[in-house]
């Protein structure tokens, strides 16, 4: 666990995985970037020492590899892709801790769709002392190799806040509806803001709340990438440096027009 102390709301910023194509040719090898911003615009992220990591893999029809690379690289890494298919990368982090400023508490509510929060807040022992979080980071991005009919799409990882499309987005076009499901603790959560930003302009977002299942259902009407992202924010365990404890889902991928 490391310190980040902030005068801004750091931790409200977006954090995805951006591989140098979604489309690589079979049996090729594809840098895996790590991203960190807002509205799909993003600063490059180094590789974090193994120490503060729970995954940084890809998953494939033949099995679970490693995504290789040096601790401070960027790209943080990089993975072969099998023959054809579909390929997974996922990303977790250790929870790492930050403290924000009050005033800009609210603005962090209102973005993320974490108004029931204040609430929580305002009735927790901690409702007069400064906000100190831990977070972490669930990131994953989806690649297809060949024939869109593969499966894999909807694999489940096991991380603590986890996208899953029900559909293969790689059989899809724009224009079509998206079933996702979110998962907390590796149950459905309900309540959450399900957002879905599309690279090529990321001022037409769609959201929508999760259901009793932790679906939604988006309507994807731009062609290019995509970045879905949701946060879930809870009571940090007892003895914790802090006293909340956040979680940063993300799922890229890419859409034919």
């Amino acid at each position: 666990m490391f310190l980040l102390l902030l005068p801004s709301a750091a931790a409200a910023h977006d954090f995805w995985i951006e591989p140098s194509t979604f489309r690589p040719p079979a049996k090729t090898s594809v840098a895996v970037r790590l991203r960190v911003g807002e509205h799909y615009l993003g600063d490059p992220v180094p590789r974090k020492p193994a120490a503060q990591l729970i995954r940084f893999d890809a998953h494939a029809a033949g099995g679970t590899i490693q995504v290789t690379g040096a601790e401070g690289s960027e790209p943080a890494g990089s993975v072969a892709v099998p023959k054809g298919g579909l390929t997974l990368i996922s990303y977790e982090s250790k929870p790492a801790y930050v403290e924000l400023n009050e005033d800009k508490l609210e603005q962090y509510y209102r973005e993320e769709g974490l108004e029931f929060v204040r609430d929580m807040r305002k009735r927790s022992p901690f409702a007069r002392e400064p906000w100190r979080e831990l977070f972490s980071r669930c990131a994953k991005s989806l690649l297809m190799t060949g024939s869109a009919s593969a499966s894999g799409f909807d694999h489940r990882v096991g991380m603590r806040l986890e996208l899953i499309p029900v559909k293969n987005p790689y059989a899809n076009r724009a224009g079509v509806k998206l079933p996702v499901r979110l998962l907390y603790l590796g149950k459905p959560l309900a309540g959450a803001l399900v957002v879905g930003i599309p690279k090529s302009h990321p001022d037409r977002k769609v959201s929508a709340r999760s259901d009793a299942a932790g679906r939604v259902t988006l309507k994807l009407d731009q062609g290019g990438e995509w970045l879905i992202k949701a946060v879930h924010i809870a009571p940090a365990p007892a003895g914790a440096r802090g006293q909340w404890e956040s979680f940063w889902a993300s799922l890229t991928f890419d859409l034919r027009p």
